[in-house]
């Protein structure tokens, strides 16, 4: 491997390109369950008929593993996003669309977001009665089983040369509702100091799906709460406001 060849770099992990193909290549010690279960992820998700980059390998090499897959040539659409702001209500709505039809999908062998969930606001450095609140919340949720990204926003989108978009990292697949899905979306804008798109988008989202905006809402702060548990510092406080909207319901 070569610098020049990195693309992208993140805690524990680099990505490069080799060719037609992407690789990413964890630090030692990190977590190998992890590593498997997003590969096993992403093979399960091929499985429809999304566009999304096909697995190749998973390998080890000096105490390193990586996982190989198909690179996708093109551009985010979170860069399109930025570089055509005159363009943004066109872009927010291919990206809704493009989140309607993951969740149209049903891959019955992902694990149930509703305990994954669970076993994170468990986890959360929360005191006992709010992780109760938030437990008794989430299991009066409504049991779906539609495919949820988990980590669904621009920078995951690829749109290809002819207009081809493709999602991309599959690590936090699981079935579910939708809505909490459309939750992390929507936090997501608003940890990225852009929250007229949050509220855009979460507009939109609704009137296309026909779902109630305060449902959504309803899942903030169990979303808000299962993102605490590996959150950075400087998030901590942002989602700590999110998660005690709970108190005041």
């Amino acid at each position: 491997m070569k610098d020049e060849k990195i693309i992208f770099e993140a805690p524990g992990k680099k990505i490069y390109r080799d060719g037609d193909k992407l690789v990413k290549l964890f630090d030692k010690g990190y977590s190998k369950a992890d590593i498997l279960n997003e590969a096993l992820n992403q093979a399960r998700v091929e499985e429809t008929d999304l566009n999304i980059p096909k697995i190749q390998a998973v390998s080890v090499v000096d105490g390193c593993w990586s996982i190989t897959m198909d690179y996708i040539e093109g551009t985010t659409l979170e860069q399109l996003m930025n570089d055509n702001p005159e363009k943004l209500d066109e872009y927010l709505n291919m990206f809704v669309d493009i989140q309607l039809s993951v969740h149209s999908k049903r891959v019955p062998l992902l694990n149930m977001l509703i305990e994954k969930m669970n076993r994170k606001i468990s986890a959360a450095d929360l005191d006992a009665t709010t992780r109760y609140d938030l437990h008794t919340r989430l299991n009066g949720m409504k049991r779906h089983v539609k495919l949820c990204h988990g980590d669904f926003n621009p920078s995951n989108i690829i749109i290809t040369a002819d207009g081809t978009p493709f999602i991309i990292d599959w690590a936090h697949a699981t079935q579910g509702n939708a809505a909490a899905d459309v939750a992390r979306t929507y936090l997501l804008f608003y940890l990225q100091g852009k929250e007229e798109v949050a509220e855009k988008y979460l507009k939109l989202f609704c009137k296309k799906a026909d779902t109630a905006i305060q449902y959504v809402q309803k899942w903030i702060p169990i979303v808000a709460a299962s993102r605490l548990v590996k959150a950075p510092e400087d998030e901590k406080a942002f989602l700590m406001r999110w998660i005690d909207v709970v108190e005041y319901e």
